[in-house]
């Protein structure tokens, strides 16, 4: 079985993918948490809260490292998925628009499989709590030209867009 760590800032919806493993422990979420947090401030993302559930690889270190970098860390409630329900929407637009259609391999494949996924999501992918906008808009927004089709992940998502 494989795990990823999966981070969202909730207000632009925007995904930071972590790392998948096969043994995650303790330590191996600390390093995340660290990994995150620098490239958090690399993007420019402001981090107030962590909202994150109570499993045993959360540790007080994992906590220590996002309180010393201004970060409040709140735990949800026991069996109470609903507390997390953006990032449990997110999990399920994962495992039905490319998960479910692929079989993984190994740790590889599914950190390229999941990267993919997270480009897709961050910079193509409309939301409807955005109104239909991408987490990372465009730079520069194309109103001519013909219309061309994006494959990814071997055709399982299109994406379409105007070509310059």
């Amino acid at each position: 079985m494989l795990y990823a760590l999966v981070f969202m800032e909730i207000g632009s919806r925007r995904v930071v993918f972590a790392n998948c493993t096969a043994h995650p422990d303790a330590e191996w979420t600390v390093q995340q948490m660290r990994n995150v947090i620098w490239e958090a401030q690399e993007l420019g993302l402001p981090i107030k809260f962590l909202i994150r559930d109570r499993d045993s690889k959360f540790t007080a270190a994992f906590d220590t490292v996002a309180s010393a970098a201004g970060i409040t860390v709140l735990r949800t409630p026991y069996r109470a998925p609903n507390a997390n329900a953006f990032l449990e929407r997110l999990l399920g637009s994962v495992r039905r628009e490319a998960l479910d259609w692929l079989i993984i391999l190994n740790e590889r494949h599914l950190l390229a499989v999941l990267r993919e996924y997270f480009d897709h999501y961050n910079h193509a992918r409309p939301h409807r709590g955005l109104d239909l906008r991408v987490p990372v808009p465009p730079t520069v927004p194309k109103s001519t030209g013909s219309i061309v089709r994006r494959q990814r992940l071997h055709g399982i998502i299109n994406e379409y867009s105007r070509a310059a």
